[in-house]
């Protein structure tokens, strides 16, 4: 029988593939073993079964997207996380994170945890600069449960990865949205890392109402693509888009161009002046890369 799946993980030479509600212990086809092919979970592929749940990897459709961090494919949200307080949210880290997920066609979801520690006039002022961009912006707390069915229907039925620096409450989040996984998690970490430094096994984890959700906590860091064109950071800032065709140049950099309409946005307040300011040290960054070439 030939079935279409989903690689949840790899193990030991062997892929366990979601298939027809079962997952199936693959080989790989003997054409795959002399090719540099790699295979992530989050990989679709098509199986041929055999006997009980062994399977044999035929094929391997095309990847939409590709992570490094943690190594996965096909995703289709990564959950950035950040604290409201205790430890103050990373800025610096949500908007480099915004743009590593926007620049590999994965999209983003904001989602500020720990709602119950600040004050309604404290997360206005969070709220004014990044729930008005045109991506999804949560406000949960596992304490008072705010936000949390909003989140599990974020998750329903997509690949998804959370991504955030440590203590935000990632792993809260996970344990209240499915507190059977608890225990599976904790022992797939202790079992695989072995090491400060060694790469973790991924392994997709089924929801309980649908989709498929990274084990691993996410990443803390951010690497830009090194292939980025200083003119295409800016395509990167949701926020920017409607004054991108106001600037006088089409190669606007944002910087010190006249008559540039994002830096008058700042300077008016209709922008925030912080944010922007990182996206000036994200640019040098971008310059800095393409002068190593």
């Amino acid at each position: 029988m030939v079935l279409e799946g989903i690689i949840i993980k790899g193990y030991s030479g062997f892929y366990y593939v979601w298939a027809n509600s079962l997952v199936w212990v693959c080989s790989l086809r003997g054409k795959y073993r002399v090719k540099t092919q790699t295979f992530l979970p989050g990989d679709r592929v098509r199986i041929t079964t055999a006997e009980e749940n062994k399977a044999v990897i035929e094929e391997v459709k095309t990847r939409k997207n590709e992570l490094t961090r943690p190594p996965v494919a096909n995703i289709d949200q990564v959950i950035i996380v950040m604290a409201l307080s205790r430890p103050e949210p990373d800025f610096w880290l949500l908007d480099r994170l915004l743009v590593t997920a926007l620049a590999s066609s994965v999209q983003p979801v904001i989602c500020f945890n720990k709602a119950d520690l600040i004050s309604e006039s404290e997360h206005e002022i969070v709220s004014k600069v990044y729930s008005r961009m045109d991506i999804p912006y949560l406000v949960t707390s596992t304490k008072t449960k705010q936000g949390i069915d909003e989140l599990k229907s974020l998750l329903a039925d997509k690949i998804s990865v959370f991504a955030g620096p440590s203590g935000v409450g990632k792993s809260s989040l996970l344990n209240i949205l499915e507190p059977q996984l608890t225990l599976k998690t904790g022992e797939i970490s202790e079992k695989l890392v072995r090491g400060k430094h060694t790469t973790r096994h991924v392994e997709l984890l089924r929801l309980s109402e649908g989709g498929l959700l990274a084990d691993t906590p996410g990443f803390s860091q951010a690497f830009l693509p090194k292939d980025m064109k200083r003119e295409e950071l800016s395509v990167y800032y949701p926020d920017f888009a409607e004054l991108r065709g106001k600037c006088k140049f089409k190669t606007c950099l944002h910087r010190n161009e006249p008559k540039c309409a994002v830096r008058e946005a700042v300077q008016s307040g209709d922008l925030d002046v912080a944010r922007y300011e990182r996206y000036l040290g994200m640019l040098i960054e971008v310059i800095e890369e393409e002068s190593r070439f």
